[in-house]
C-alpha cells in the first residue's frame, strides 16, 4: 500500500559543526503531512524550526534520518537534482519579502519561469494572472520602492505560486506587517490552501497567525514537542 503522506520526516537529525562544538539542531524528527494540509509550526527561538524547514524546502539536507517527498527519498538526491524539486514542487514565501529591488512586479514574479525554460508570452501571461489573483492588477509595473509592504508580500506570494507548486513554504509571512494587512495576507493564503489543494507548511511566532493553520506542530530543544489539529486539546 502506498503511503498517504506527501511528506515524511523520519528519525531526522541535523548537526553542526563536529566534535566538541558541534550542535545538534535536531534530535530525531518524525513527522508526516498530507497532501493539502495547512500546517503552522511553531517553537521558540532556537527549537529547530527553521532547521526543519530548510530540509522541508530542500535547502539543507539531514545529517541522519530519511526526508520523503511523494515517495522520493529526498536526503539521497544530488545538489542539482533538490534544486530541481525545489522548482518545480516548492514556493517560497518569507518574511523580508525578498524581491529584486530594481525589477517591477512583474519581472519579479516571472523569475521561478525564467528558471523553468518558459518563453517570454508565457511568463508575461501567468505573472499577470498570478498578480491578478493576489489583487495587483494594475501594479505589474511598480518596483518594490513603490508598493506598500502589503503590496511586496502579495508580489512574493505572487512569485511563489506562479509555477502552480504542491507546497507553499512560508517563513514568518506577516513578520513585517501591521495586524490588518496581516490579517489579508493569511486569507489570501488560506485560499490558496482552500480553493486550490496547496500543501502550506508556516513557520510562525505569533498565536492568532497559527489559527489560521488546521494544524500546530510545536518544536522545542530540536524535538516536536505537540501536534494537534485545531480545536483538539494541545
Amino acid at each position: 500500500m502506498s503511503d498517504p503522506a506527501l511528506i515524511r520526516l523520519s528519525a531526522v537529525t541535523k548537526t553542526y559543526g563536529q566534535g566538541p562544538s558541534a550542535f545538534q539542531a535536531l534530535k530525531g524528527i518524525d513527522l508526516a503531512i498530507g497532501q493539502g494540509e495547512f500546517v503552522a509550526i511553531m517553537g521558540p527561538s532556537g527549537s529547530g524550526k527553521s532547521t526543519a524547514m530548510n530540509i522541508l524546502g530542500c535547502l539543507d539536507v539531514p545529517t541522519d534520518g530519511s526526508y520523503e517527498f511523494q515517495g522520493v527519498h529526498v536526503e539521497r538526491l544530488q545538489r542539482d537534482e533538490r534544486a530541481l524539486l525545489r522548482r518545480h514542487f516548492l514556493g517560497f514565501v518569507f518574511q523580508g519579502f525578498n524581491l529584486l529591488a530594481r525589477t517591477t512586479a512583474l519581472e519579479n514574479v516571472e523569475l521561478p519561469l525564467i528558471y523553468r525554460g518558459h518563453d517570454a508570452g508565457a511568463r508575461h501571461a501567468a505573472a499577470r494572472e498570478a498578480l491578478r489573483q493576489v489583487g495587483l492588477q494594475g501594479w505589474e509595473h511598480h518596483t518594490p520602492a513603490e508598493l506598500s509592504g502589503g503590496q511586496q508580500q502579495r508580489v512574493a506570494i505572487a512569485r511563489a505560486m506562479v509555477t502552480s507548486p504542491l507546497v507553499l513554504l512560508a517563513d514568518e509571512p506577516t513578520g513585517n506587517l501591521d495586524t490588518k494587512t496581516s490579517r489579508e495576507i493569511m486569507d489570501l493564503i488560506t485560499s490558496f490552501n482552500r480553493d486550490r489543494g496547496i500543501t502550506v507548511l508556516m513557520v510562525t511566532h505569533e498565536p492568532d497567525i497559527a489559527a489560521f493553520a488546521g494544524r500546530v506542530v510545536r518544536f522545542v530543544d530540536g524535538r516536536v514537542d505537540s501536534d494537534h489539529r485545531q480545536g483538539e486539546a494541545a
